[in-house]
């Protein structure tokens, strides 16, 4: 069957209201393609586990014309449809028992992009969980994976700014139709990701699809179907993150963790998570291990912090305020003082370290070196 036509045939028993991921794999596979199914009766589709009179109504109830709106709509807004069934499909996401029937993309996959590492966390987190979420974020770009997150605000976030900031790729799986932007403060992050060519906004979702909180726990199952192994950097005890290291392992994936402080209750799940067994994580050595293979063959060995200074610091000024924050963390008079600077001159060249992902500003005006792994082999 040609692509265009399976993917219209797929597009229209995946647009029918109550046909989600499970449904249409179990109607697919009694029936034994999704031509048949569409060719099938009420009575017939009632035979299937899960399929009752509402499903019926929906399967029922789409037609071309519906088709040909949401093939449209996805062209007006940039955004390609691949069918399951599309040589184009993320294999790794064929792997998975509840795999999504079509997958709506912004921006390209790349065949690359079947080396990626999930990088998920919670929205409210700490500055130590942003600042984490980033590292890795940067750790793993820089290693050669593409980094997959959720989109989200906060650790999500800041996985897919890590990846941006090393030249890394990065995918976002959202949890809504790719007509909605959520969050909406994420804007910006999107775009910059298409912008620049570094990996695409993905969605299982029709276009129109609003936003509504069990989307966002669905669309965990893809964050780690796309990936190699999932890193949680900073869950409370009851998160949704949890949920996304839970697909993960059904779906054989390896979960890794990053320990938090004993009293934080943003690290209560993650801890829970290193106590039951999952890999305990303080470096990039220690998913690249898990990896095996895979991991071996991205071990190169990662930039001393001084290398990582000299390639991006080519300002006096700038390269002063990073000889005066290797004794810790400083605020900006203080930073005047030590290096005989101006104010003004020294917050300009905080803002350019920051913008270089050098520096990260904390509370109170206070900046700090960014913390870098060096590779022990």
């Amino acid at each position: 069957m040609a692509d265009r036509e399976l993917l219209r045939t797929t597009l229209r028993l995946h647009l029918a209201e109550g046909v989600g991921a499970l449904t249409f794999r179990r109607l697919v596979e009694a029936f034994g393609s999704v031509e048949k199914v569409l060719a099938g009766r009420p009575p017939q589709w009632r035979q299937v586990d899960g399929v009752g009179e509402k499903v019926c109504r929906g399967i029922e109830s789409v037609t071309d014309e519906d088709v040909d709106a949401e093939l449209s709509l996805a062209a007006e807004r940039g955004v390609e449809i691949l069918a399951a069934g599309d040589e184009r499909f993320p294999a790794a996401l064929k792997t998975i028992y509840d795999c999504p029937p079509v997958l709506y993309v912004r921006g390209r996959l790349e065949r690359a992009d079947a080396v990626a590492v999930g990088i998920v966390g919670a929205r409210r987190c700490t500055y130590y969980g942003l600042e984490q979420g980033e590292r890795f974020g940067q750790l793993l770009g820089r290693a050669g994976f593409t980094v997959v997150s959720g989109g989200a605000r906060g650790i999500d976030a800041a996985a897919h700014r890590g990846a941006l900031a090393v030249g890394a790729r990065t995918i976002a799986v959202m949890g809504c139709g790719l007509c909605q932007t959520y969050p909406r403060e994420n804007a910006g992050l999107f775009e910059q990701i298409l912008a620049d060519g570094r990996g695409a906004v993905v969605s299982e979702l029709p276009m129109r699809t609003g936003i509504r909180a069990g989307n966002f726990h669905s669309r965990n199952r893809i964050i780690s179907g796309l990936s190699l192994g999932v890193l949680v950097v900073e869950a409370a005890r009851r998160s949704g993150t949890l949920i996304t290291a839970r697909e993960a392992v059904e779906q054989g994936r390896p979960v890794f963790a990053i320990p938090g402080r004993i009293d934080s209750p943003m690290s209560e799940g993650t801890n829970d998570l290193i106590r039951k067994g999952v890999t305990l994580v303080g470096r990039l050595d220690d998913i690249l291990d898990e990896l095996g293979e895979v991991g071996e063959a991205m071990a190169e060995p990662e930039p001393s912090e001084s290398d990582v200074i000299d390639a991006a610091v080519t300002d006096e000024a700038e390269r002063k305020c990073v000889d005066a924050l290797r004794g810790g963390a400083m605020a900006i008079d203080e930073l005047a003082r030590r290096t005989g600077l101006d104010s003004a001159r020294v917050a300009a060249s905080m803002t350019l370290l920051a913008i270089k992902g050098l520096v990260a500003q904390q509370p109170g005006q206070v900046f700090a070196l960014k913390r870098r792994e060096v590779r022990r082999d």
